[in-house]
C-alpha cells in the first residue's frame, strides 16, 4: 500500500512438495496421473480423524522388523511416525538431508499387507528411505487407497492417540499439495 496500491497482496511460487505435504497417487505411478487421481481426489474421511502417533526405535530406517515390533492395533487406520529425523531437527535444515529415516520396500509391504493404515505421516520431506526413495513410494502409493502425509514437524508432541485434520490446497491435476495438518489431543 506505500506505493499507492489499495491491498497489500504477497506472491507465492512454490512445488507441491513444499514443507508440509500429501502425495497423490500420481506423484510415483504416472498411469494414475493420467487417469486424474490427484490432489482433489484424496478421502478427507481418511485424512481427517483419530490417528496414533508412535515413536519409531532410533537407528534404525522403518523395516518389516521395525513394523513388526511396533505391534500397532488392527483398526487403526491413521499413524504417524515419529523417528530420529525430529531429533536431528532435519526439517529445519536449509538442505536437503539424504540421511534421513523413512520406510524400506519391505517395511512398506509389510505395512500395505498387515496393517489397515489408510494414512501414513512422517517427519521428514520423503515417507520412503533414500536408497528405497521410488520402490518404497511405488508400493505404499499403488492401491490409491492409502494417503502420504510427508514434511510433519512433531517436535515436543507425546505419544498417544489424537484428533488428526490434515487439509490440502485443492489444486486440481497436482500429484501433491501443500497441507496444513493438526493434531487435536
Amino acid at each position: 500500500m506505500k506505493n499507492g496500491s489499495s491491498a497489500n497482496i504477497s506472491e507465492m511460487k512454490l512445488i507441491t512438495h513444499t514443507g508440509t505435504h500429501v502425495d497423490a497417487p500420481g506423484h510415483y505411478h504416472d498411469h494414475y496421473f493420467d487417469a486424474g487421481f490427484d490432489v482433489d481426489t484424496l478421502d478427507l474421511e481418511v485424512l481427517n480423524g483419530p490417528g496414533l502417533l508412535i515413536d519409531v526405535p532410533r537407528g534404525t530406517n522403518i523395516t518389516a522388523e521395525v513394523m513388526k515390533s511396533l505391534r500397532i492395533p488392527k483398526g487403526v487406520r491413521r499413524v504417524l511416525f515419529r523417528t530420529e529425523n525430529t531429533d536431528r531437527r532435519l526439517m529445519f535444515k536449509n538442505q536437503f538431508d539424504t540421511s534421513f529415516v523413512g520406510f524400506t520396500t519391505d517395511g512398506a509391504k509389510w505395512l500395505v499387507e498387515n496393517t489397515d493404515i489408510k494414512l501414513i505421516g512422517i517427519d521428514y520431506l520423503a515417507v520412503a528411505a533414500w536408497s528405497d526413495v521410488v520402490p518404497g513410494h511405488l508400493v505404499l502409493l499403488e492401491s490409491r487407497e492409502i494417503i502420504i502425509v510427508e514434511g510433519l514437524k512433531l517436535d515436543d508432541i507425546q505419544p498417544g492417540v489424537y484428533s488428526i485434520h490434515c487439509l490440502p490446497l485443492r489444486i486440481l491435476g497436482a500429484e501433491g499439495s501443500p497441507t496444513r495438518c493438526i493434531l487435536i489431543k
